[in-house]
């Protein structure tokens, strides 16, 4: 028996790159900083140096998809597009895009990946990995510091910390933060927070896998770093972050939420598939990683779903 609306949902999973790959195209090629005001193909193709039938095929595509507005001859961006794609915006995603590429590159190896257990790094562009991660953390810092909550907290730590969006939001509300990460990220992290004119964040260079941490920290935040190493070296992340606490310090881990099954939601199982394309890590559940601090020796080890992550912590 055909089944019009199955198959039509079905075909969503084998056809869903089809717009993926023609916003991660119009992105690479800087679209949106030109359409800000109605353009004309030819206009555009001109600006882009690219093929006019090309371009144009494209520019109605990316209408089609809801990010211009195409006005007669001529295309602009939609509010969508002028917010999200167009650099200098507060909300740009542009660099998580041109990540999103990279990562497109290496999810193409993914059959030898399966085959051999092993990752693939065929791309990766460290700048916009790591901008790409402020694009992201942007848009829901405040949220996130205030669900942690900053009671009793004179001086914190940003394990693995990247760009120092939360660093950012921390110094605000009066903390003295650390930001720990390797020297190429720290590179960027200080543009990213000198744009932002935030004081009193200090850094620390270096693996967290194997350096020193400092000490004397009553938090210590570990916010998307435990899904891309392995078990083992969680459990030593965990244990090295709570020598370096104060007593009555708090380790709080934030990481995508995925079920005890480890398939729900989709998006978070499909997340552990791209760990798996580009590291040697997963998505773990809060009963995974409750786990490892209860083994660290922490107590009042709890967990809350806050939007599509999950905050687990404990005290030392």
């Amino acid at each position: 028996m055909y089944l019009p609306k199955e198959a039509k949902e079905f075909r969503k999973l084998w056809g869903g790159f089809w717009p993926a790959r023609v916003l991660l195209t119009a992105n690479n090629f800087d679209v949106f900083d030109y359409l800000k005001s109605p353009k004309t193909v030819i206009e555009i193709a001109k600006a882009l140096k690219t093929d006019i039938r090309a371009t144009e095929i494209l520019l109605d595509a990316l209408t089609g998809l809801g990010l211009l507005k195409k006005l007669g001859t001529k295309y602009k961006n939609t509010s969508t597009a002028n917010r999200f794609l167009v650099k200098g915006m507060p909300y740009y995603q542009g660099d998580i895009i041109r990540h999103a590429d990279n990562l497109w590159e290496n999810w193409s190896g993914l059959d030898e990946v399966i085959r051999t257990g092993m990752p693939n790094h065929a791309a990766h562009n460290h700048e916009a990995f790591i901008k790409g991660m402020h694009n992201i953390s942007f848009m829901k810092a405040k949220d996130v510091i205030t669900s942690i909550g900053l009671k009793g907290v004179k001086k914190a730590l940003d394990l693995g910390g990247g760009p120092g969006t939360y660093c950012m939001e921390m110094v605000k509300r009066g903390v003295s933060v650390t930001l720990f990460d390797r020297h190429e990220t720290i590179k960027i992290a200080k543009e990213v927070i000198g744009k932002s004119k935030a004081k009193g964040i200090d850094f620390i260079e270096g693996d967290f896998i194997a350096d020193d941490i400092g000490k004397g920290y009553d938090l210590i935040f570990i916010s998307q770093v435990l899904h891309a190493f392995t078990e083992k070296d969680c459990m030593n992340i965990i244990k090295k972050s709570k020598a370096a606490l104060n007593p009555k310090g708090r380790i709080v881990i934030q990481e995508f939420y995925i079920d005890k099954s480890r398939t729900m939601p989709p998006q978070s199982a499909l997340f552990s598939v791209n760990m798996l394309v580009n590291t040697h890590g997963r998505c773990y559940s809060p009963d995974e990683m409750k786990q490892w601090l209860a083994k660290a020796g922490l107590k009042n080890i709890k967990h809350k779903i806050f939007n599509d992550s999950v905050m687990v912590s404990g005290v030392r």
